[in-house]
């Protein structure tokens, strides 16, 4: 089976292995390899906002933060940072009807 993948809300990697909050508002402790957020921690002990953290990120040209995982062949994170802006628009949209 596989399993569902999730995406980053600072730099909008698609394939978190967990949601970035639980529906109780926990943070996931996973680190985003792209990004290097680490959810529970940057934000809820360091108190860093998503919007600080991404352009802390974009300022330092993008790059693929983890060490022990692979950036993807295709990864681009400027394109990515991309996509979230159009990500979260669509999500602040009222719906067609």
């Amino acid at each position: 089976m596989k399993s569902k993948k999730h995406i980053c809300p600072v730099c909008a990697y698609p394939h978190l292995t967990e949601p970035a909050r639980s529906k109780s508002g926990g943070g996931s402790y996973e680190i985003c390899p792209s990004c290097g957020f680490q959810f529970g921690v940057d934000d809820d002990d360091k108190g860093i906002t998503f919007e600080q953290w991404r352009a802390k990120w974009i300022k330092g040209g993008a790059k693929w933060a983890s060490k022990g995982i692979a950036k993807p062949d295709a990864w681009d994170g400027a394109k990515q940072s991309a996509r979230l802006a159009s990500h979260v628009a669509a999500k602040k949209s009222p719906r067609a009807r």
